[in-house]
Formats: C-alpha cells, sequence, structure tokens
C-alpha cells in the first residue's frame, strides 16, 4: 500500500512528461504533503486527534525517517499542540518530505529519474510514471468513492480531504462530474480533523500572501 504523502505526489505529477502538474513549492502542495503524514501517523496509531488537536499515543519509531522526524517533534513537546500549529512547524520540511517520498516512489519501480538538460545548460529532472497502475487505481477508487453514496473508509476520508486541497478533483473528473460533486466532496473533506486543517492553513497563508502583496 503507498502512503498519503506518495498518492498525492503521484497525482501532482503528469504521467507522461512526468513534470509536476503542481509545483512542490506551492503551498497547497507543501499543505498536502504535512498532512499526509500527520494523517499517517495517525493511522499507524502514533497520534490521535480531536477536533483541533493533536495528542501522541507511541512514540515508537517507524523506520520512516520523514514520519519519525514528525513523531520526534510532537514527542518532545511538553503539551498537546493544535493540528494546525504541527502543520506550520513541519511546513519548513516539506523539500525533505518530498524528496523522500520521490525515492521511495523510485525504489517501488513507480517512477523513473531522467535528467534531461534545457537549452543545452541547466539540468532538468522529471519523473515518468514506470508503472501507470498505481496511478490509475488512485484516481478510479476516489472517481467511484466520489460518483457514488458509498460510506468511505477512514484512510479514504483523508485522502479525499489531501486531494480536495490540491485541486486535483478537477483533473481526476471530466467538468460535469466536478460540478456535479462539489457538495459531496466538500462534504467527505469535512469527515476528517486533519484535512480541515489542511483546508483552513492553505486559506490562512494565502489571505496572508494576498493581503501582503496588496499592502
Amino acid at each position: 500500500m503507498l502512503s498519503f504523502a506518495e498518492e498525492i505526489y503521484l497525482l501532482a505529477l503528469d504521467e507522461t512528461t512526468g513534470k509536476p502538474i503542481i509545483s512542490p513549492r506551492n503551498i497547497e502542495m507543501q499543505s498536502a504533503l504535512v498532512g499526509a503524514i500527520l494523517g499517517e501517523l495517525s493511522f499507524l496509531q502514533r497520534i490521535d486527534t480531536d477536533i483541533d488537536k493533536i495528542f501522541l499515543l507511541d512514540a515508537t519509531p517507524t523506520q520512516n525517517p520523514v514520519l519519525d522526524h514528525a513523531l520526534s517533534l510532537i514527542s518532545e513537546s511538553a503539551e498537546p499542540q493544535s493540528i494546525s500549529f504541527w502543520m506550520k512547524e513541519l511546513l519548513a520540511d516539506t523539500r525533505f518530505i518530498e524528496n523522500y517520498v520521490l525515492q521511495e516512489l523510485i525504489n517501488k519501480k513507480i517512477l523513473k529519474q531522467e535528467d534531461k538538460k534545457i537549452l543545452w545548460v541547466f539540468p532538468s529532472r522529471q519523473y515518468p510514471v514506470i508503472d501507470g497502475r498505481e496511478l490509475q487505481n488512485i484516481e478510479m477508487r476516489l472517481r467511484n468513492l466520489i460518483l457514488s453514496d458509498d460510506i468511505p473508509e477512514p484512510r479514504e476520508t483523508v485522502l479525499v480531504s489531501l486531494v480536495d486541497a490540491c485541486g486535483f478533483f478537477q483533473n481526476i473528473l471530466s467538468p460535469r462530474e466536478y460540478q456535479r460533486s462539489q457538495e459531496r466532496i466538500a462534504l467527505l473533506a469535512r469527515m476528517d480533523a486533519i484535512g480541515r486543517a489542511v483546508a483552513n492553513l492553505i486559506q490562512v497563508i494565502n489571505k496572508a500572501y494576498i493581503m501582503m502583496h496588496m499592502g
């Protein structure tokens, strides 16, 4: 099974060219990757969340360096902090998260790395998909869930909230399907506390960015 971060990163790549549809430097992508890490720790029963806070359940390392870095920070905190607090703390580590996720997808032979030159000088790194079954499986699962009235599994609600935060449903669904499904997407995305925190953080950062440039 792929991790949340691996699924999100796969959805962010153009299947043929290996170039990002949405840049890893984009705040939506960065926030979703951080949310994916917290979501994974929750499913591994290392942390628990209520409507706002994260609580440490088990500080035992997972043997995943990205997850263990986040787990270490949370375990060192003197008291429980809010989900948004930890998301802001971990935003500084998105390059570390991205590099690890990419390497894992290459190791699993889902992506390959290609180094090309732009104008014969500047190297351009791309990651075309070798095995498209994983990506097709993610997209099919999401389509089937959104276009039906099925009750989602807990893991699916996390993925829906992260995919919605990145705006990927507009690529997965046809324009008509997306228009018809916005209410259901919003309903499912609100079911996960971490997903809600991702969406809220993106709104706050984007609003701050707009205000800064207006000033």
